[in-house]
């Protein structure tokens, strides 16, 4: 059994379905990458669980699509939301 844990990134993570989304796969162990326009409530998301890290990600804004996919390029994605 690997004792790496389980990666989640989850868009639309900065209210409604996609923070609650979020919030219970962090709470499950998940290293959960939260995307979303709404950067300050991706930070406050992520101040609840420390499995959480907040990622600015807009796709009307290259540059916010090319930094986001850089900070998960090499990394196993386990669940995509």
């Amino acid at each position: 059994m690997s004792t790496l844990r389980k990666v989640a990134v989850v868009t639309g993570a900065s209210s409604g379905i996609g923070a609650a989304t979020a919030l219970l796969l962090a709470q499950n162990g998940y290293r959960v990458f939260a995307a979303a326009r709404r950067f300050q409530r991706l930070e406050e998301l992520a101040g609840r669980n420390e499995n959480i890290e907040a990622h600015l990600f807009d796709v009307t804004d290259q540059s916010s699509v090319d930094a986001f996919v850089q900070s998960i390029a090499g990394i196993e994605i386990d669940i995509l939301v």
